[in-house]
């Protein structure tokens, strides 16, 4: 079964200046299991890389230039993720069990991620990664040291209901419960 070749350049956007995610994103919703998107841009799109894997997506990225990269996204046969349920120990230095609240759910339909301490993409990756793999009903709370806007707005995008949470210490939760997508 042979997919399309799906080509967007983003060059363009880049060179002014103009943010091409969403143009980006949109396009990889179209995409079939069996599609190849290739993906023109002037940098090596390393956070894009690493989101697209979380959704199942190998890549090959070839530099034509100092500003030309064009990069191969093709869905794997079988993506693994891992992610931890809210009441198993967390693998991650500096995030105490004892500040993680309940978010009033069947403990087996909630899970926790601690995001603090991690560069971006990583928090926004790991989010959509455990989302990816939830079913509708279920709730996701994550901690990030900040509001994560990007994902905030990607969460829009996919229709998950969500409720931001400043905490004490300046870091923020997120309680993101999955009813689309």
């Amino acid at each position: 079964m042979n997919g399309k070749i799906v080509v967007l350049d983003v060059r363009e956007d880049l060179k002014n200046k103009l943010e091409p995610f969403q143009k980006i994103m949109t396009t990889v919703k179209t995409l079939e299991k069996s599609d190849i998107f290739v993906l023109h841009s002037t940098i090596k799109p390393t956070p894009l890389m690493t989101l697209l894997k979380t959704r199942g997506y190998e890549n090959l990225v070839e530099k034509r230039a100092d500003d030309h990269f064009i990069t191969t996204f093709k869905k794997k046969k079988r993506s693994l993720l891992f992610w931890k349920n809210k009441h198993e120990n967390i693998d991650r230095p500096n995030c105490p069990q004892q500040d993680i609240p309940s978010v009033g759910q069947d403990d087996t339909n909630s899970y926790y991620l601690d995001n603090r301490g991690l560069e971006p993409p990583q928090p926004m990756v790991r989010t959509l990664a455990r989302l990816t793999s939830m079913k509708n009903g279920e709730v996701l709370t994550i901690r990030n040291d900040r509001l994560p806007a990007f994902l905030i707005e990607e969460l829009n995008q996919l229709g998950y209901e969500y409720k931001p949470i400043e905490m004490e210490d300046g870091s923020v939760e997120v309680v993101i419960t999955k009813n689309g997508g």
